[in-house]
């Protein structure tokens, strides 16, 4: 790798012993990808990921107490992902006992050294720091140092920023020297799509289910979508960005999709359009058969297959102030259709503290409490790590969620019967 005079002074120990290792870990990571330089770093804020306060993380936190004690601190404020635990989520004796006193025990800790390390403030606590309310959002081609496979696909994708899939820890570093190697999505060419995916549906394809049978498919690989424009319009709005969050995730956790191209609507693609396509792009069709073989596919490994839901979970990302409101809209009037007052199992929907305030403060939020549901901050696929919780059956609209969990994936229309008395 070929360095600048003042990145070899940083590696040389000018800045310290701390900042040369720091260095150092960049370059060897850089190395592995085989990146010619590093780049700087141009957005305002970094997003971590490692934001939970497990026991076991005892390396993370004496790493960053090194950087603390070393006087290091990053070269951006940033976001770190949801907090873990929150009181007001359902959890029986045993459940909480096992969060505070074992598996989340550091929680205080860490937050203390997030705090002193950099952190923007105590609501920057979410998988979706892009939001309006949160405020971390890049512009298009900004360089970033991030990890959360979420919030990556879509800077990439929908903001038109360059990221590529970091690992905890190495964002940080990165956030530190204030450079990142230059490889894969930072460059022209590992922005082109070796996938042509062409959406034949007849209806308006579920934006979790589609992005699944995507990531299945292509894995790690740039996807050139056509054909979805049809069902969400050529016009990045609240609910195409709401839609393309949700899609985003799931090709990030079902395959590990970093960047995505829709057809006349995502910035590079609207620039670039098909100049965007590798030579000997693979083709992937996709129509309504495709989508309900791929939702047919997906393992349901509860104790009993046959159970009545014991609790449910949506926002996984992060729901957007829109998607909040649409959802209590759509609970009302299911309600009232099926007679009830009340969703008829616990649910929970997940949002960033920041949106969550702004939610608070419309007409919206008294009448969603209403209805029964729960609104948190918190991760829940933090949440179902408790081996208590792996036990219970729990329903989800997330895919991401029922791939690192035991949590059985429902649509969102499954969702909405399910929790208002109605019948799928």
């Amino acid at each position: 790798m070929i360095l600048t005079t003042e990145q070899q002074a940083i590696l040389n120990g000018e800045k310290g012993e701390t900042m040369a290792k720091v260095m150092k870990t960049l370059v060897m990571y850089g190395d592995a990808f085989g990146a010619e330089k590093l780049v700087p770093i141009t957005s305002k804020y970094n997003h971590l990921v490692t934001s939970f306060g497990l026991k076991v993380m005892s390396p993370v936190y004496d790493l960053m107490q090194q950087l603390l004690d070393a006087g290091v601190s990053s070269g951006q404020k940033f976001s770190v992902d949801p907090r873990p635990i929150d009181k007001n989520v359902p959890a029986n004796f045993l459940q909480n006992l096992i969060f505070n006193k074992f598996m989340y025990s550091k929680q205080d800790f860490y937050e203390g050294q997030l705090e002193k390390l950099g952190l923007i403030d105590d609501k920057a606590f979410t998988c979706t720091c892009y939001m309006d309310e949160v405020g971390n959002k890049p512009a298009k081609g900004e360089v970033l140092s991030w990890a959360e496979s979420s919030a990556v696909v879509y800077a990439n994708s929908v903001l038109g920023a360059r990221c590529n899939r970091n690992s905890g820890i190495i964002d940080i570093m990165g956030s530190i020297v204030g450079y990142v190697p230059y490889f894969g999505l930072l460059t022209d060419e590992g922005r082109k799509a070796t996938w042509v995916v062409k959406v034949n549906t007849t209806k308006k394809p579920e934006a979790q289910l589609l992005g699944s049978a995507i990531g299945m498919k292509v894995m790690e690989d740039v996807p050139y979508v056509v054909g979805l424009d049809k069902w969400i319009g050529t016009e990045l709005t609240d609910s195409a960005c709401a839609y393309l969050k949700d899609f985003g995730a799931a090709t990030a956790s079902n395959g590990a999709v970093g960047l995505y191209h829709i057809a006349n609507l995502t910035p590079e693609a609207v620039e670039l359009g098909e100049s965007l396509i590798a030579e000997g792009a693979k083709e992937y069709v996709i129509d309504d058969a495709e989508l309900e073989r791929v939702q047919k596919g997906y393992p349901v490994i509860w104790k009993n297959p046959d159970a009545k839901p014991k609790l449910c979970f949506v926002g996984c990302p992060h729901l957007s102030l829109e998607q909040l409101k649409d959802w209590t809209v759509k609970i009302e009037a299911s309600l009232k259709a099926n007679g009830k007052k009340k969703v008829t199992i616990p649910t929970v929907f997940t949002a960033s503290p920041a949106v969550l305030e702004a939610f608070n403060g419309t007409e919206y939020a008294p009448r969603l409490k209403a209805t029964g549901v729960i609104t948190s901050y918190i991760c829940p696929l933090m949440y179902m790590n408790n081996p208590l919780c792996k036990k219970m059956p729990v329903i989800t609209s997330s895919n991401k969620l029922r791939t690192y969990t035991s949590a059985r994936y429902y649509t969102d229309g499954e969702i909405l019967n399910t929790i208002t008395g109605g019948k799928n």
